[in-house]
C-alpha cells in the first residue's frame, strides 16, 4: 500500500466511501502522515493466517492488491519475486474467494513480450513475457479468470502502463519518465538507459487511479471480460525530454541504454484500449502536454524546494 499507487489509492476511495472504510497496508513502518490520514495497519502478503485476521476483524469487502517487485528489481531477485508476485497473489485469490470480496489486481504491459504484435497491443493477443514480473502478471490474469468462471470470485483486473507521478521512482523500466523530472529540475541533466526513439504506453497517475474506481464500480453486467487494457498515450524519451526542455531551457540528457533496454523492446509501443473504452466507458483527461505541466510544477513544489528548504 505505500508504493506508488496505493497512498494516492486510498486517498481516492477515502474520498469516495469516507476515511473510517479504507484500510492502508504495508510492511513497511508508515510515516506521521500516513497514520494520521487514515487507518493503517501491518500486513504481510506471505502470511495467510495474518490477512484472514484481518479480513475477519476488519469485516474487509475489497481487497484491492498492489503488493508486487515491478520488472527491473524483479530481475535482481527471481526467488523473492515468485514469492511476493505469485505465491502472495494466490493468497489474495484464495482469501476472495473464501470471505466473498470483491478483488483488483493491476496487470502492466510487461505482461506481453517480443512475439506479442507491439503496435497496437489488443486485449487479447500472445503474451510470452520475458520477465518475471510479466510471467507473474500473466499468471495473476489466468488464475483470476479461472477462479471467476469457477468460482464465481468477482476478480477483476487493468493492464497498465507506464504510470507517472511525483513519487519518487520505484524500479520500473518505465520510471525514466518520473527520474528526468527529478534529476532534471534538480541538475539540470539526466542519464537516460533507453534509447531516445524508445516508445512506451504512459499514463498519468491521476488517470489511472480513476480507472481503477471506474473499474471496480462498473456494473458486472457491463463487463465482456475481467482483464482490460487502459491507457492514455504513447510517447519516447525524446518527446518528453522536447516538452520538458520549455520549462527546462538548459536541460541536457544524454542515453546510455542497459538491460532496462531489453525490457522496453519486448513491450506494447502502441497500447489498444477500446474495449475498455467501448464496454466501461474508460476516458483518459491527461495527454503530453497536461502531464509535463503538472511534473514540472508537483516536482518542484514537492521535493525541489521542501529539499533546499
Amino acid at each position: 500500500g505505500l508504493g506508488q499507487l496505493g497512498v494516492e489509492c486510498a486517498k481516492l476511495l477515502r474520498s469516495q466511501y469516507g476515511e473510517e472504510s479504507v484500510i492502508l497496508s504495508d510492511i513497511i513502518k508508515p510515516s506521521n502522515e500516513i497514520v494520521n490520514s487514515g487507518p493503517y495497519i501491518f500486513a504481510d502478503i506471505l502470511d495467510f493466517k495474518g490477512l484472514q485476521k484481518i479480513v475477519v476483524d476488519h469485516r474487509v469487502d475489497w481487497i484491492i492488491h498492489f503488493s508486487a517487485l515491478l520488472s527491473a528489481i524483479g530481475e535482481q531477485n527471481v526467488p523473492l519475486a515468485v514469492r511476493v508476485n505469485i505465491e502472495g497473489m494466490h493468497n489474495v485469490l484464495e482469501l476472495a474467494k473464501q470471505y466473498k470480496m470483491r478483488i483488483f489486481v493491476p496487470s502492466t504491459i510487461g505482461a506481453f513480450g517480443p512475439d506479442s504484435p507491439r503496435n497496437p497491443t489488443p486485449n487479447v493477443t500472445i503474451q510470452r513475457p520475458r520477465t518475471i514480473y510479466g510471467v507473474s502478471k500473466v499468471h495473476a490474469e489466468l488464475m483470476g479468470e479461472y477462479y471467476h468462471h469457477k468460482f464465481g470470485l468477482d476478480f477483476r483486473c487493468l493492464r497498465f502502463p507506464g504510470v507517472i507521478s511525483s513519487d519518487p521512482p520505484g524500479g520500473g523500466t518505465t520510471d525514466y519518465a518520473v527520474a528526468v523530472f527529478f534529476e532534471g529540475l534538480k541538475t539540470g541533466k539526466y542519464q537516460c538507459y533507453l534509447k531516445p526513439d524508445t516508445r512506451l504506453p504512459m499514463m498519468y497517475i491521476e488517470d489511472c487511479l480513476r480507472s481503477l474506481l471506474e473499474f471496480m464500480t462498473a456494473p458486472e453486467e457491463k463487463l465482456q471480460r475481467r482483464v482490460y487494457n487502459v491507457t492514455a498515450m504513447s510517447f519516447t524519451p525524446e518527446e518528453l525530454v522536447e516538452k520538458l526542455a520549455k520549462y527546462i531551457p538548459e536541460l541536457h540528457v544524454s542515453y546510455r541504454p542497459d538491460s532496462r533496454q531489453l525490457i522496453a523492446d519486448s513491450w506494447p509501443q502502441i497500447f489498444d484500449d477500446s474495449e475498455a473504452r467501448r464496454d466501461w466507458g474508460w476516458q483518459h483527461k491527461y495527454d503530453l502536454d497536461k502531464l509535463v505541466d503538472l511534473m514540472v510544477r508537483d516536482v518542484t513544489e514537492n521535493y525541489i524546494k521542501k529539499a533546499s528548504n
